[in-house]
């Protein structure tokens, strides 16, 4: 048993951490192994109390995200040798783990998530039934279709594990401090800290927020509502089992996905853990709105078994043997809950130097990779690979308390629903945040969630199969989306952007901030481009249209998923350099409807008195005008690669102005499209996307945006000397756009390419994004591969559901934009469309 040290220590440290789970003892433990000093960890009770205790502890490599599956691998490793570098035992258990397919559609799922393993060290096999039997000897085969098996998977003694990351992160020179409780925290004008416990005041340059389900408590001390919010977790566990105490070996860990439960040997028992329906599943919704309770540290809710019920049934049927066992212990206790599932993990939008590491739905495995992750940020000024998806500005203020709680019933019960291409889910929806044009629109399409925006996907016409019908091959969006690639092409079509991030910039140094921002030149008044803001590695941290409106005055425009994610970086640079420039969030108070295709200019001249001809509105020019009376800020950019314009205005002219422009273009055809149309469009044209092609685990170089990257330009922007190396050593790899030869099913983004050399078929690298290509008719994709695999003509392989498609590396883009066909029209030659 640990003993308590209840003092401060000092008064003075680099970071303070808050809260004493597995996480927070991980981050104190990874910062001080590093080399940081002055590392002090504040627990309010003792360590591993609230979540990590009682948590099951799983293991397992796998995880349908891409990088996520970076941080399970480290934690597994981590794992591995912490008893032999600290001494501490660990109780670390890898006897593997399989989930379990029972329907065909389940092993579709498979088969697609062992395609974006491919290209991963981690070990993951899909297996036969027998293969499963022989592994899980136990098991009633009558619904296993096949397995999903990660041989290194297992299970961790949670309070040993917190205790050798603690004997770790002292042994570094970390001070670990409880029972300190937090009672006040004060943001100095320096960006420094006050943090006020009942000992004393400890100065810190930065604080981490670690406190699990206090999280909210600590935020509210400084006026953020994070969305978390404590989920009833209930595991049983069995007396002895002679079948189970007769094994020579440790069962594998189960996940039986449509029974919805985990199951593994504990002891000479079992171990078994559901989790319930939306309907059944319990939230603590008292601690969201009364704090959580005072003295509230090792104690466990109250048991209901007859809310796990069903789940006791399935796996009674699954592993029969548990119908004789008897449940010695029943535990139910609280995990905190992010509206997503996925934990907030980084710096905050909006306030200086605090960070969090909270809402993890899984802390015992995500802890040791996280830990790593936000130690390697907090030291090295960027992230060490690209994780938007646990970016804590992935929620703003239209995050509610009953969004919150919504999302999260939705999310423990769909804990283990089919993880389709395209996911869209429901609950908690539409929130606050809907563009002008949401009512009008609803009952006309179907509509996709974006950072807390509808935004439509695809439009109903009379005969459509209209509704949300997932599914990993083509499906009922297929025939819509080619209807509105068609009606940009040739006619004209309109679409709501309205979720876009849009930020005002403007100041004395405002073309001084962005010189040093932005990998481009800044744009002249009247124009637009489209810049990339890097990391000091030069890793690709967003990529931005920025327009100068008046001298030194911008709008900055973002995708809507990266909208606090960008201003952050924004603001953190303006703070630490003193530029004096003012910025405003317009997200929220502007709409943006853009028009496009050939009869773009003909409906909207009809609209306006201003000129927009060609010669008179070139293409990435922006200016102001009137469409019927409607003030908008026009910029001619199309990420449909069509001769189109960007209409930005105030959200209450939403519908006014899309009714005039759909009154003006009756005669040219105008119909509306959506962003399944859009995207399939941009990839036809060659046009990157931010968080496929290029992220931060890609720069410019390899992505193909030398185009916008100006090494030569005066100013040393951020990133500007690591890619000069990078260019001086040479690329290992380069984006490649490639035509697939398939079926019924299509490229996604993240599918293994195989290349068949000389010795062996191999996997060499992935794709970033793909669709169906209406206009050449056959698949297409985005992907990396090595250097001397990239020139045109390449043949390659590119797996799709566990078969592999032949592909050929082309010239790209497949289509030329509207642009570059008007100017090789005008010096006489005949473009390719």
């Amino acid at each position: 048993k640990e003993t308590s040290s209840p003092s401060l220590g000092k008064d003075r440290a680099d970071t303070v951490i808050i809260g004493g789970g597995c996480v927070g003892v991980s981050l104190a433990y990874h910062l001080a192994k590093a080399g940081l000093r002055d590392v002090v960890l504040l627990e309010k009770s003792e360590l591993t109390a609230g979540s990590t205790w009682h948590a099951a502890g799983l293991t397992t490599y796998f995880h349908p995200g891409i990088n996520l599956k970076k941080i399970h691998a480290y934690s597994i490793k981590l794992y591995e040798k912490l008893e032999e570098e600290t001494g501490q035992p660990v109780g670390f258990h890898q006897p593997g783990s399989i989930r379990i397919a029972s329907t065909p559609t389940r092993v579709d799922e498979f088969k697609y998530q062992m395609t974006r393993a491919g290209w991963h060290p981690t070990e993951q096999y899909l297996i036969t039934p027998e293969k499963v039997q022989e592994l899980f000897p136990l098991l009633n085969m009558d619904k296993v279709l096949a397995g999903l098996y990660n041989p290194g998977d297992g299970h961790i003694d949670p309070y040993s594990l917190t205790m050798a990351l603690a004997a770790g992160a002292r042994k570094y020179g970390a001070q670990l401090n409880y029972p300190v409780q937090v009672t006040n925290l004060n943001s100095r004008s320096d960006g420094t800290w006050e943090v006020e416990t009942p000992l004393g005041i400890i100065q810190a340059k930065r604080i981490v927020n670690t406190a699990g389900f206090w999280a909210r408590d600590i935020g509210k001390m400084i006026g953020l509502q994070h969305p978390l919010i404590p989920v009833h977790h209930q595991y049983v566990v069995t007396s002895t089992i002679p079948e189970v105490k007769a094994l020579k070996t440790e069962l594998p860990v189960i996940r039986d996905l449509e029974g919805s439960y985990y199951l593994r040997q504990e002891r000479d028992g079992l171990l078994f853990g559901p989790y319930e329906s939306e309907e059944k599943m319990k939230l603590q919704e008292s601690w969201v709105t009364n704090g959580v309770p005072p003295g509230f540290g090792k104690e466990l809710f109250e048991s209901d078994l007859d809310r796990i019920m069903e789940h006791i049934e399935a796996a009674m049927e699954m592993v029969p043997v548990l119908r004789k066992a008897d449940i010695v212990n029943t535990i139910a206790g609280p995990i905190t809950y992010s509206p997503d599932i996925l934990p907030m993990v980084g710096p905050h939008q909006g306030v200086r130097n605090y960070w969090v590491a909270i809402g993890f739905g899984y802390g015992i495995i995500h802890a040791g990779g996280m830990g790593k992750y936000l130690s390697d940020w907090i030291l090295e000024g960027e992230p060490p690979f690209d994780l938007i998806e646990v970016d804590p500005n992935r929620y703003g203020k239209w995050t509610t308390t009953e969004y919150t709680a919504a999302k999260a019933r939705e999310s423990y019960g769909f804990n283990n629903i089919v993880g389709y291409p395209k996911e869209e889910r429901f609950a908690g929806r539409p929130t606050e945040r809907t563009s002008g044009l949401y009512d009008l629109l609803k009952s006309k399409c179907s509509m996709g969630f974006h950072a807390g925006w509808e935004q439509p996907h695809w439009f109903y016409k009379p005969g459509d199969e209209t509704g949300y019908k997932p599914s990993f091959r083509r499906t009922n969006w297929f025939d819509p989306v080619g209807r509105e690639y068609k009606q940009v092409m040739e006619k004209v079509g309109v679409i709501d952007l309205s979720p876009f991030g849009k930020f005002k910039v403007k100041g004395t140094d405002s073309v001084k901030l962005l010189d040093h921002l932005f990998a481009n030149v800044v744009p002249k008044v009247g124009s637009t481009n489209i810049s990339h803001m890097l990391t000091p590695r030069g890793k690709v941290y967003a990529e931005l249209t920025v327009s100068q409106l008046y001298p030194g005055e911008f709008m900055l425009v973002t995708g809507s998923g990266s909208e606090l994610h960008d201003l952050r970086w924004i603001e953190e640079k303006v703070t630490r350099d003193g530029y004096k420039v003012e910025i405003e969030n317009m997200t929220d108070e502007m709409g943006v409807l853009s028009v496009a295709g050939p009869y773009a200019r003909q409906v909207l001249q009809k609209l306006t008195n201003e000129d927009l001809s060609d010669a008179s509105f070139k293409f990435l020019q922006c200016r102001h005008l009137k469409l019927s009376n409607i003030a908008v800020t026009a910029i001619r950019i199309s990420y449909t690669g069509e001769l189109g314009w960007e209409l930005y205005h105030k959200k209450e002219d939403s519908v006014p102005l899309y009714n005039a422009i759909m009154e003006a273009g009756q005669k040219e055809g105008i119909d509306d499209f959506g962003t399944y149309a859009l995207n399939a469009l941009r990839l036809e044209k060659g046009f990157r996307a931010w968080g496929a092609e290029m992220n931060c685990d890609t720069n410019p170089l390899e992505a193909g945006l030398e185009y916008f990257v100006k090494l030569n330009k005066a100013a040393d922007f951020t990133g500007k000397q690591a890619l000069k190396q990078i260019k001086e050593k040479g690329l290992k790899r380069r984006l490649v756009y490639l035509t697939l030869e398939t079926d019924n099913v299509d490229p996604e983004g993240n599918e293994s390419v195989w290349h068949n050399g000389k010795a062996r078929t191999i996997v060499i690298g992935n794709t970033t994004s793909g669709c169906f290509s209406y206009g050449a008719q056959q698949s297409l994709a985005f992907a990396y591969v090595p250097m001397e695999l990239s020139k045109v003509g390449q043949k390659l392989e590119v797996e799709l559901l566990g078969k592999n498609y032949p592909a050929a590396i082309i010239q790209e883009p497949l289509v030329l934009t509207e642009p570059t066909r008007m100017r090789l029209q005008r010096k006489g030659e005949s473009p390719k469309i």
